[in-house]
């Protein structure tokens, strides 16, 4: 009897010490959230934070997964054990806090922008007004656009901009391929999307153009389920050694898109 409470203790450690190192580590992402997170022509998931997530594991001794999530339901995929993470160009947001969700620290200084096409007239976000105007379902352009979805919560901190568009409110899509789509083919007039997506956006389609206005900063992190701390800090452990190596800064280098001021390690390490 002795051996066998000695033997359930030990396990209760090991389980509460984070992940054992041939445990795979699946880390949820948008498939459609270029630079950070995509699927590329060999159809393979690849960005950089899939680059990134994969060096931690290598360094951890951990197994590796990418696994596609819906954005719109990322937190019920993490909270299912279907995903061990959401690490996707994932802006921190206080419902995340107040739910109970351990986050890493944060990595990213985000900025929201307006992307439009030439010739649709629009200046700045005065020129929305009576517009059609796209966001990514559940993403943070989105609250920002939307009442609060709770009683006693603020609303978001554009509603009032968003009651200027055609419709009072602004036309939400699955992913923000599906909002340049709708751009593309002029059944929206502009998207409300984070910087480097805009970049990355304006690159791919031809009159596509990224305002300077910023309507919006935020910050990206990683969401873990409540009670993961650990697994939290190992993984913030082993990206903080690939920043001190420098392996962080080279393989941000093969995003063109992505601009290393906005990073917060890269800054920090200065």
């Amino acid at each position: 009897m002795k051996k066998m409470i000695a033997l359930i203790l030990t396990l209760a450690l090991l389980m509460t010490a984070g992940l054992a190192s041939a445990q795979t580590f699946r880390q949820g992402i948008d498939p459609e959230y270029p630079p950070f997170t995509y699927l590329n022509d060999n159809g393979e998931y690849a960005g950089f934070d899939v680059d990134v997530c994969k060096a931690a594991c290598e360094l951890l001794g951990w197994e590796y997964e990418t696994v596609p999530v819906d954005w719109g339901t990322k937190e019920v995929s993490l909270n299912a054990n279907e995903i061990d993470c959401v690490w996707s160009g994932m802006t921190i947001l206080p419902d995340m806090i107040k739910a109970g969700f351990v986050i890493s620290t944060p990595y990213y200084e985000n900025k929201q922008v307006i992307l439009t096409k030439e010739g649709k007239g629009i200046a700045s976000s005065a020129d929305l007004a009576g517009k059609i105007v796209a966001v990514q379902a559940s993403t943070s352009a989105d609250k920002m656009l939307s009442p609060a979805a709770e009683e006693g919560e603020e609303d978001g901190e554009l509603l009032e901009l968003a009651k200027s568009f055609q419709g009072g409110e602004p036309v939400r899509m699955q992913s923000y391929l599906a909002c340049a789509t709708e751009l593309d083919s002029n059944g929206a007039d502009a998207i409300i999307v984070d910087l480097p997506v805009a970049y990355q956006l304006a690159a791919q389609y031809k009159g596509f153009a990224v305002l300077d206005e910023i309507l919006g900063t935020e910050q990206y992190g990683i969401l873990y389920r409540a009670g993961d701390e650990e697994i939290c800090k190992q993984m913030d452990d082993a990206v903080a050694q690939l920043v001190a190596s420098g392996k962080y800064a080279e393989m941000l280098a093969k995003y063109e898109d992505l601009d290393p001021q906005y990073f917060i390690f890269l800054q920090s390490a200065e």
